[in-house]
């Protein structure tokens, strides 16, 4: 799995209630053939990225197809959550 792309929202809060900054990523896939996650009409990968007093960390994601959005009950592995991490760290808008 390579992340080729990704576009990110800073969202808002309307009442307050929660601490920290949230961010939306959606990130655009390349994903082996060979994978049980591939799809032909491409993957992609939905974050709520979240910044607060305790850290940065992902506070929720889901893998979708990119034509359908249909959701792709898949979960990341240790590595590849740690390298979407990292992916969203560097590349946060303030």
């Amino acid at each position: 799995m390579n992340i080729t792309g990704h576009s990110v929202e800073k969202l808002t809060d309307p009442f307050g209630l929660l601490t920290g900054k949230r961010y939306e990523f959606f990130l655009d896939l390349e994903v082996d053939d060979e994978d049980e996650l591939y799809s032909d009409d491409g993957v992609g990968l939905r974050i709520i990225f979240v910044s607060d007093e305790l850290g940065q960390r992902i506070s929720q994601y889901h893998f979708f197809v990119r034509t359908t959005e249909k959701i792709i009950d898949f979960a990341l592995e240790e590595d590849e959550e740690e390298s979407v991490l990292t992916y969203c760290k560097e590349n946060l808008i303030e």
